[in-house]
C-alpha cells in the first residue's frame, strides 16, 4: 500500500528508471494528442478524412498528385475551431487529380486524370475555382481503393480506438469495481450471488458475448463503446473482491468498523485508494485488450460503420492490396494497432514493478 507522499516517490523513482515504461508512456501520450489534433495536423481536414478522389485510388506511398480546385456548387457552412477540432471542416471545393496546366488569362487548361495512363482536356474559367487553384499534395501512406489519404484516415483512427479503450476502463471498472467491493467487503449471500454471476459471465467467451451485445445493439460507434465494456469488467470484479478480503482484515479497517463508519464510507475512503495500483496495471492490460477487439469487430464489419475511420475497417477495406502491388495499406493500420497495443502492455508492466510493495520496500 503506497498513500503517502514518500511512497509515490519511491513510485515514480522506480517507474522512471524502467526506459522501456516511459517509451511506452511516450507513445500513448503522443498518440492521444494526436487523436485529440487530429483534424488539425491530417492532409485530408474533411469530415471522417472522407475525400474521394476515385482516380487515383490504391495508390503507393509517397505518391505525389497535383490538384485543381474548383469551387462547389453549394458552399459548405462555415465552421467554428471546436467544430473543427470535433468533426473537421467539409471542403469547399472539388479535388480534380490533373496531370497537366497552364492558365491564360481568365482560364486555366489542365488535362485531367482518368487513370494512370489515360487523362482527358478541360477548360475552367479562374472565377470558379479557388484562390491558388493548383495544389499538390503528397500521400505519404498512399491512397486507399477510393483515392483517400490512408495518413489521414489512420491519424484519425486513432481516436476511435483510443475512445473504445477509455470507455472500456471506465466501464470495466465502474461495474467490476462496484461488484468486486460488495462481494469482498460484505461476504456470505451476496458473495455467493455476485461471484455466482462473475463465473456465469467468465464462462462465456469473450468475443461470442461481444458479437451477442453488438447484434442486440445494432452496429455503430457508441454500441462498440458499450458491447466491449460490459465484457470486460469480469477480470477487474475478480481482482477487486480478492484484494477487499485481504485488506478488511488489516486493523485500520478493523478501526473503521469500530468507529462506526458505513460500508460505503470504508471502501471508497479507505479501500479504494489502497487497490488502486493492481487496478491501474489490470487497466492498462484491458485497454490494450479492448483494442484488438474493437479493431477486429471492425475487420468483421459489425464494429464501427464507414465512412468513419477505425484501424481494423481501414484493413478489411484495404486487405487484398497485401498479395498485390501495395500492401503497405494494410501493414500500416496493423503496424498502427501493433505498436498501440504493446506500449500498454510494456507500460502496465512499468506500472506492475513500480507499485510492487515489496520490492518499494526493500
Amino acid at each position: 500500500m503506497i498513500t503517502d507522499e514518500w511512497g509515490q516517490s519511491r513510485v515514480w523513482t522506480r517507474f522512471r528508471k524502467n526506459w522501456f515504461a516511459l517509451a511506452a508512456a511516450g507513445w500513448i501520450a503522443l498518440n492521444c494528442l494526436m487523436a485529440l489534433m487530429a483534424y488539425w495536423w491530417m492532409p485530408d481536414q474533411s469530415p471522417y478524412a472522407n475525400r474521394i478522389i476515385l482516380e487515383i485510388g490504391g495508390e503507393k506511398p509517397g505518391y505525389t498528385q497535383s490538384f485543381l480546385l474548383v469551387n462547389k456548387q453549394q458552399l459548405p457552412t462555415p465552421v467554428s475551431g471546436w467544430e473543427r477540432l470535433l468533426n473537421g471542416t467539409p471542403d469547399a471545393y472539388e479535388y480534380i487529380p490533373i496531370s497537366e496546366h497552364s492558365i491564360s488569362g481568365d482560364s486555366i487548361w489542365v488535362q485531367k486524370r482518368i487513370d494512370e495512363s489515360l487523362s482527358e482536356p478541360m477548360v475552367v474559367a479562374k472565377s470558379t475555382c479557388a484562390p491558388k487553384p493548383i495544389q499538390t499534395q503528397t500521400f505519404w501512406l498512399g491512397t486507399d481503393k477510393y483515392g483517400r489519404d490512408i495518413l489521414s484516415r489512420i491519424l484519425l483512427g486513432t481516436r476511435v480506438s483510443l475512445s473504445v479503450g477509455l470507455i472500456t476502463i471506465l466501464l470495466s471498472i465502474g461495474i467490476g469495481g462496484l461488484l468486486g467491493s460488495l462481494a469482498g467487503y460484505l461476504g456470505g449471500k451476496i458473495d455467493r450471488a455476485i461471484m455466482w454471476f462473475i463465473n456465469v459471465m467468465w464462462s462465456i467467451p469473450t468475443l461470442l458475448l461481444v458479437f451477442a451485445i453488438t447484434l442486440t445493439l445494432g452496429k455503430g460507434f457508441w454500441q462498440i463503446f458499450i458491447a466491449i465494456g460490459l465484457t470486460m469488467w469480469v477480470n477487474v470484479a475478480r481482482l477487486v473482491r480478492a484484494q477487499v478480503m485481504t485488506l478488511k482484515q488489516l486493523e485500520f479497517i478493523e478501526a473503521t468498523r469500530v468507529l462506526g463508519l458505513g460500508p460505503w464510507r470504508t471502501i471508497f475512503r479507505h479501500i479504494f485508494p489502497n487497490i488502486i495500483g493492481p487496478v491501474t496495471v489490470l487497466a492498462a492490460s484491458n485497454f490494450a485488450a479492448s483494442i484488438v477487439i474493437e479493431a477486429g469487430l471492425s475487420f468483421l464489419g459489425i464494429g464501427v460503420q464507414p465512412p468513419m475511420p477505425s484501424w481494423g475497417l481501414i484493413m478489411k477495406e484495404n486487405y487484398n492490396f497485401i498479395i498485390t502491388q501495395n500492401p503497405m495499406l494494410a501493414l500500416a493500420p496493423g503496424l498502427a494497432i501493433m505498436l498501440l497495443v504493446l506500449s500498454f502492455n510494456i507500460l502496465g508492466n512499468g506500472l506492475r514493478d513500480a507499485l510492487d510493495v515489496r520490492s518499494t520496500t526493500t
